[in-house]
């Protein structure tokens, strides 16, 4: 009996993004999660933008460390981590459910609140000292947020370390610029 061979339809390709499939695209994170992610860090980068005052002159009366990068350094170095910041968190928010997803948002969140925090004490404040204990607050809360980062995912872990690396920088900075002028609050 001779059979005759069938032939399986080929699979269409589905040509739908990330974010209306709900499977993670090339950064391995959801379009849709990542657009919100990239939502929040750009409203903390905001407001921190707008209180930030190099031009001052109450800034510029300030003592500075010699190894300070230049003020236009500031944009170039953030903007980059900004969105390492924006991807890292949504890798893992993509890998959370229920309370341990929404957890880490809160997390997340905060660490963006002392984030833009931190220009308002010091530039608005005219406060490096509260600078310097709001910019501690956001070293505990970035080292936690790459342990909750690295525990769920690797690479959103390693992707959030050179924000944490660019903080501690800007504590030495910060904690310079306090010894310099004494008489700041």
């Amino acid at each position: 009996m001779k059979t005759t061979p069938t032939i399986s339809p080929v699979p269409e390709t589905d040509v739908r993004s990330s974010a209306e499939t709900g499977v993670p695209g090339r950064l391995g994170t959801r379009g849709s999660t990542l657009a919100r992610a990239l939502l929040a860090v750009s409203a903390a980068a905001a407001v921190g933008s707008i209180a930030t005052k190099p031009a001052s002159l109450w800034y510029r009366r300030l003592r500075k460390p010699s190894w300070q990068p230049p003020s236009e350094a500031f944009g170039l170095i953030w903007t980059p981590l900004y969105g390492l910041i924006a991807i890292g968190a949504a890798r893992v928010l993509d890998r959370r459910q229920g309370a341990d997803r929404t957890a880490f948002a809160a997390r997340f969140a905060a660490n963006l609140v002392l984030n833009a925090g931190w220009s308002l004490a010091f530039f608005r404040g005219r406060s490096p000292r509260l600078a310097l204990a709001e910019i501690s607050a956001l070293n505990a809360s970035n080292v936690d947020l790459v342990r909750q980062a690295w525990a769920t995912d690797r690479t959103a872990g390693a992707v959030l370390l050179p924000y944490t690396a660019w903080t501690l920088f800007a504590t030495a900075l910060n904690t310079s610029i306090v010894r310099l002028n004494p008489g700041e609050s």
